[in-house]
């Protein structure tokens, strides 16, 4: 089923990286930015999160962020060891809401971020050191961002066009408010 406006998505319940298990309708009453990213060590996400973390402090005290990996719980703990991440970020290891939400893979979307994105893609790889191995899941899976309001309402979404299409962060601002 793919997500549109105007859908309250059924119930999430995955493993965090913190040990627990994650529960959507816990997060009722607050602003959500719920993203499906690719595998754990995805140098395009990694970056995502990066920029984010960077800027955290500059959005709503009543927002917050929900990683889906395509990842086995170890392996995404080993590779967000890196970051001090303030939000939840959760392993779908067998893609069973990636298949649900109906979150596209794509060659072709692989192969334009790399032309299209370029700068980006090299930033992540050399500068961040986000190198992408082992690849574990999928490689050439699309990410999905949905934003979700208080009363757990999907108000956008945006399934990408390639592994590097994200809501901007001004969109990301704007609507944590």
């Amino acid at each position: 089923m793919k997500i549109k406006i105007g859908d309250i998505l059924e119930e999430i319940t995955l493993p965090n990286i913190n040990g627990s298990n994650f529960s959507l309708s816990s997060l009722k009453g607050k602003k959500v930015l719920l993203t499906f990213y690719r595998f754990a060590r995805c140098p395009m996400c990694n970056l995502r999160i990066n920029e984010i973390l960077k800027r955290y402090d500059e959005l709503g005290k009543n927002f917050t962020m929900v990683g889906i990996f395509d990842s086995k719980i170890n392996n995404l703990r080993q590779a967000m060891n890196r970051h001090d991440i303030p939000f939840t970020i959760l392993a779908d290891e067998n893609f069973k809401y990636f298949e649900k939400y109906d979150v596209k893979t794509s060659w072709w979307g692989v192969i334009r971020a790399s032309f299209t994105r370029f700068t980006k893609f090299n930033k992540a790889l050399f500068l961040k050191g986000y190198i992408p191995f082992p690849i574990k899941g999928h490689f050439n899976t699309l990410p999905v961002d949905i934003l979700i309001n208080e009363k757990g309402v999907v108000v956008d979404v945006k399934y990408a066009k390639d592994i590097g299409d994200h809501f901007s962060f001004e969109k990301l601002k704007s609507f944590s408010f």
